[in-house]
């Protein structure tokens, strides 16, 4: 049987609707299956994916965020006194989360490969719902230690687990909006926290226990409940996706297929050695430990800085919810106007320029209203760059298996900025932490150097592949399986800027 002839007229004045007919074929073949919705049912099906996915991987992040970051406000509940901490013993309980953390983030993302998604993030999401409810029944600094070392374990594979779990369902383009809608349920963390401690705290004595007993007991609760339901309704990937027609199905993976230009997708060892092999992730590596070491500094201590400005403990707690709304916005509006654009280089400087703003007002001023404003510019100019970063650096690998170890690495390395981050404010630089604030700006300037770098980079890169070889719609499917093995060096992969 001979390919299928299509023919579009361009007689008729409506153009939009010759668009959508040409976006219809788009793949055109042999065989009628392989051709794309068009763009009204395109649309309709990546709405029907992100109501049926976001939500819930958001509100895994924030009971993640929550669980890892509601220290900060059990040491406004008197945590220390009740635990007999003193020195450096808090920034140390802070610090220790994160080796472990970073430690099974690889090894977590392969698992999640080898496995199945809707059983490795419930699994995770059980371990740590129990440490963090261990958490509240600790009598002592050792016990707090290893309750938190036990913490970082089980959580670490999820930031990096839902970030590739998402490339698997969104082409490049649309992953960055997804990401930041779901990393910014760490800012509703930081806001929701803040509200939560505030009642939570109010139950100091019930059954014998501290108010920051409860605060761990009740999240830790709420964390397992959720975890439970996760094994029942998580879905794994859209080719076994029950919410899905086979219709929508097919469509899904098409696009998936034609946007990652048809590189490897089987697991093979060797794509974990390209990965590690792979200079641009290193540099990504290094962006972001320049951006994750602010970020954990911030939604560790957040309530510790807006208590120097003259508040009780009580509002302190309450004073950190506007830094956080605001930084939810900027985290959906960027990840959207990033995606539309098809660029993120230029967005993760000009974020990073506002949080470096922030970090001036505060060591500059004493005026607690300008060091607030300075909190706000800190937080939303510093939330943003989490998804913008990982939705750069996994738009750039190609292939499922080097994709899954190079965000892995990036998250990773990045969140090594956690054990650093505890050690920033010290309670001997209270109440200016000129020290602290110091540092972070130093951190911050060095990220957005190699952010300039990298964007200026892969322009060029872009543009030698354009001079030297055909555009990428030129290949035929036989020129992409020639050199479906070489993942982003392939003369048909082009780089997002």
């Amino acid at each position: 049987m001979g390919p299928t002839e299509v023919e579009i007229s361009i007689e008729s004045p409506d153009s939009k609707a010759v668009e959508t007919k040409i976006e219809m074929l788009e793949s055109a073949s042999s065989s009628s299956q392989d051709l794309g919705f068009d763009v009204k049912a395109t649309k309709k099906l990546i709405r029907k994916i992100d109501w049926t996915l976001l939500p819930f991987l958001a509100l895994l992040y924030l009971l993640s965020f929550l669980d890892r970051t509601n220290i900060g406000n059990a040491r406004l509940a008197g945590l220390e006194k009740d635990l007999g901490m003193s020195g450096l013993d808090y920034n140390v309980a802070l610090a220790i989360f994160f080796p472990f953390y970073v430690l099974v983030e690889p090894l977590s993302n392969l698992m999640m490969k080898r496995t199945r998604p809707s059983i490795w993030i419930p699994s995770i999401m059980v371990a740590w719902a129990v440490c963090t409810t261990l958490m509240g029944l600790v009598h002592n600094f050792t016990g707090l230690l290893v309750a938190r070392a036990a913490l970082g374990i089980a959580e670490g594979g999820l930031f990096p687990g839902v970030t590739f779990y998402i490339t698997m369902w969104y082409k490049r383009h649309e992953c960055g909006l997804r990401m930041a809608i779901f990393f910014s349920a760490a800012t509703a963390a930081g806001a929701f926290g803040g509200l939560l401690a505030r009642g939570i705290v109010e139950m100091d004595g019930v059954g014998g226990k501290s108010g920051w007993s409860w605060l761990f007991i009740l999240e830790g609760l709420l964390t397992f409940i959720i975890a439970i339901i996760a094994f029942w309704t998580m879905n794994d990937y859209p080719s076994t996706a029950k919410f899905l027609t086979p219709e929508e199905k097919h469509e899904v993976t098409r696009r998936l297929e034609r946007d990652r230009s048809s590189l490897a997708d089987e697991f093979d060892m060797k794509y974990c050695w390209d990965a590690l092999k792979d200079w641009k992730i290193w540099v990504h590596m290094f962006i972001t430990i320049g951006i994750y070491t602010p970020l954990y500094s911030v939604s560790l201590f957040l309530p510790t800085i807006v208590k120097t400005l003259g508040y009780t403990n009580e509002t302190a707690q309450l004073m950190t919810v506007p830094p956080y709304i605001v930084a939810c916005f900027c985290c959906i509006t960027g990840g959207y106007a990033a995606d539309k654009l098809k660029t993120r280089g230029l967005f993760m400087i000009g974020f990073n320029l506002s949080a470096i703003l922030g970090l001036i007002l505060l060591i500059s001023s004493q005026n607690p209203h300008v060091k607030y404003a300075g909190c706000f510019l800190f937080v939303a100019g510093i939330y943003p760059n989490v998804p913008q970063g990982v939705a750069w650096n996994g738009n750039n690998i190609g292939g499922s298996v080097k994709r899954a170890v190079g965000i892995a690495m990036h998250v990773g390395f990045g969140n090594l900025g956690g054990a650093v981050s505890g050690f920033i404010y010290l309670s001997s630089d209270s109440p200016k932490f000129t020290k602290g604030h110091a540092i972070l700006i130093g951190l911050l300037t060095m990220s957005t150097c190699l952010q300039v770098f990298m964007t200026t980079y892969l322009r060029r890169e872009n543009a030698r592949r354009n001079r030297e070889y055909k555009a990428p719609d030129q290949y035929t499917d036989q020129d992409k399986a020639a050199e479906r093995e070489k993942g982003d060096n392939a003369t048909f992969f082009r780089y997002t800027v």
